[in-house]
């Protein structure tokens, strides 16, 4: 099996979660972080999850599945324990072209969660696409410990620095070189930054030779 390796925008998007359990917990939080607008529907719910829903972080229906929930839904997570209730979703989700995850069961899902690694925009996910979690939970903390603590920062000034490469010069080689080379450097927020002062000679050099072309 082959998988397409992307991250999805989440944001304002309708997404449904069935169960509210522990497990379902974790996905709901991982939604939430995404931005994503999310029901939950479960017969009981832990409480974490009952005070999600009571500061409207959540909608909880208390009951159970029904084929009508997946209407205008984005995607699905199906976790509850009980795997002829997650097969049944992701076979309702499968006949409306939903993206569908049973948790923990590898047949009945479109996409796999990965174990990720963040430092601000910066994500890192690993996937062993539902063979073994645990590996990827291995890989993830190995990666985790490679990774500079203030990576997150550092890409938040890198990405506005290169707005401002893009912003100013023409698309070609000369920019794209540029970019590739701030990407190795050092960089904060100070005008005297010695990778800004570079940019900025860099930007004025092209500049002067699109004029001169």
């Amino acid at each position: 099996m082959t998988l397409l390796p992307i991250f999805l925008r989440l944001e304002r998007r309708p997404c449904l979660v069935v169960g509210a359990g522990t497990v379902a917990l974790a996905k709901i939080e991982s939604l939430r972080a995404a931005g994503a607008v999310i029901t939950v529907v479960a017969p009981e719910a832990i409480p974490a999850v009952r005070e999600l829903a009571h500061h409207d972080s959540v909608t909880w229906h208390q009951r159970v599945f029904a084929p009508a929930d997946l209407n205008s839904v984005f995607l699905v997570i199906a976790a509850t324990n009980a795997p002829d209730v997650n097969h049944t979703v992701y076979e309702e989700a499968l006949r409306r072209n939903i993206l569908c995850n049973a948790v923990d069961d590898p047949p009945n899902c479109d996409f796999y969660f990965g174990s990720v690694v963040a430092r601000g925009d910066l994500q890192i996910a690993v996937s062993t696409a539902g063979e073994s979690p645990a590996l990827a939970q291995r890989l993830r903390r190995e990666i985790d410990a490679q990774l500079p603590a203030d990576l997150g920062p550092w890409l938040a000034e890198l990405g506005e620095l290169r707005r401002e490469v893009r912003t100013a010069t023409p698309a070609g080689e000369a920019r794209n070189l540029l970019l590739h080379e701030l990407a190795q450097r050092p960089l904060c927020s100070s005008p005297a930054c010695p990778t800004r002062q570079f940019a900025q000679e860099q930007i004025r050099a092209m500049q002067k030779a699109e004029v001169s072309a």
